[in-house]
């Protein structure tokens, strides 16, 4: 191997022995600190929405196809509506993380126990308007004018409040139990939507109530049917004081069908507010993608809402999770303009361990440049004490076998590598070796021995 090439390699192996233990600490703290961590989400995530062809349904899968562009892919599972989706996420043993929940589907907490609790929310999506449709006959039946003016009117009266699973029946007994309705004094239904309709239609039933976007296709069509009226709720603002989790809108006159004036008046509605609720150990990465595909996808306006409106903080029945409060405080992470989201995730949550690595190892590598000089001077510097043990033998030892022990420390210095810098240290070695021998091929020296 030519000689300088074996010098650099030389060099190099000294220098990684030296730094290699500093690094190796650096790999241990680094790796601790993304187990502690966990900075990268996991692929997959569960998604509950609702009912087939409902607007849950479509929105989840507008959901899924914004993170399929981060790599993560959503598991959309259907089920009956809001109720299913919380008790999903009540349950420890169920694999949905995350699910779109109506304001009061939920059961009301008996005394102490929070069925919710370990939930968080990660802010309010939409408006979900309460539609109390009735039949103008069965009011004129019933209460002998065509106006049902209040819900405490509604005794006596055969009410679909819509199946088991969703929201709507449990959001309904909260009314009903706020006006101080007794529910056996009703004739309560619980069928799916269509059927539900269809019965409404055929004056089966008396009135139907939906909770649902305005969207949806049989609000646009019971909105324009001759005969079905729209209940006012005259109290809309009382409502809202008295659950956090619904607001005061108003259906402007005319909104329906301009040419038709439809509704011929504005017409004061009651509306929770749908969120998206996720279990507590649900990844931050994920919630932070969560809530900005629900900033793409609910930021526009409509009937009920400004463009910009929500997504939000407010309106929300459980904590809001830490990760969400930060998005509506200061936006997606500066960094994720400039970078992937797996880069930008994993710098956005590693950065302050980075810093107090820095802070901690930033002094020991002060060490280095000493220590390394020190390994390259040891290997010139050892030989110094056996050519001392030769010159403190002179005058005792004969000078032929001094001579000859020199002559074996010479050899072996010869074999010496070390990097230019340190060049002049070796060939001081060298000099001095050479005036030791001088001095043992001087006539005293043999002198000395002889006596």
């Amino acid at each position: 191997m030519p000689r300088v090439l074996r010098n650099t390699l030389l060099s190099v192996r000294d220098l990684a022995v030296t730094v290699g233990p500093f690094v190796l600490i650096t790999l241990v703290l680094l790796g601790a600190a993304y187990w502690l961590l966990d900075p990268s989400p996991p692929r997959r995530v569960v998604l509950a929405t609702g009912p087939e062809q409902g607007a849950y349904a479509e929105f989840g899968k507008r959901y899924a196809e914004f993170l399929r562009q981060h790599g993560i892919t959503v598991e959309l599972r259907s089920t009956q509506g809001a109720a299913e989706n919380l008790g999903l996420l009540r349950d420890p043993n169920s694999t949905v993380d995350i699910a779109f929940v109506q304001g009061g589907a939920g059961d009301q907490a008996d005394g102490d126990v929070d069925p919710d609790a370990g939930l968080v929310s990660l802010g309010s999506l939409f408006f979900e308007p309460v539609w109390l449709f009735y039949r103008e006959d069965s009011a004129l039946r019933l209460l002998k004018h065509p106006d049902l003016g209040a819900l405490s009117q509604l005794v006596g009266w055969k009410l679909n409040i819509g199946e088991p699973g969703s929201g709507v029946p449990n959001l309904v007994y909260r009314l009903l139990d706020a006006n101080h309705i007794e529910r056996k004094t009703l004739t309560l239904l619980q069928q799916p939507v269509t059927p539900a309709v269809v019965s409404f239609l055929g004056a089966q039933t008396d009135a139907i109530v939906f909770a649902s976007a305005p969207e949806s296709v049989m609000v646009q069509m019971l909105l324009q049917t001759p005969g079905v009226r729209l209940f006012d709720f005259a109290q809309a603002e009382a409502y809202s004081r008295r659950f956090p989790f619904m607001s005061p809108v108003t259906l402007p006159r005319g909104v329906v069908d301009l040419a038709g004036d439809l509704p011929p008046a504005d017409v004061h509605l009651v509306a929770p507010t749908a969120t998206l609720v996720a279990k507590g150990g649900t990844h931050p990465a994920l919630i932070q993608l969560f809530v900005q595909a629900a900033h793409s996808i609910h930021g526009e306006a409509g009937w009920f809402q400004r463009k910009g409106e929500f997504p939000k903080a407010a309106n929300s029945e459980r904590p809001l999770a830490k990760e969400a409060e930060r998005f509506f405080r200061t936006g997606p992470p500066f960094l994720q303009s400039y970078l992937p989201f797996w880069l930008a995730n994993l710098f956005d949550r590693m950065w302050p361990v980075l810093v107090t690595i820095v802070a901690i190892l930033l002094p020991l590598s002060r060490m280095l440049p000493p220590l390394y000089a020190f390994r390259i001077r040891s290997r010139i510097f050892r030989w110094y004490a056996q050519l001392r043990g030769v010159e403190d033998a002179m005058g005792s030892r004969p000078a032929a076998e001094l001579v000859r022990e020199l002559d074996a420390i010479e050899l072996r210095v010869e074999r010496v590598t070390v990097p230019l810098s340190y060049s002049d240290e070796l060939y001081s070695l060298r000099s001095h070796i050479n005036l030791v021998r001088r001095r043992l091929q001087t006539p005293t020296a043999d002198a000395g021995a002889a006596a």
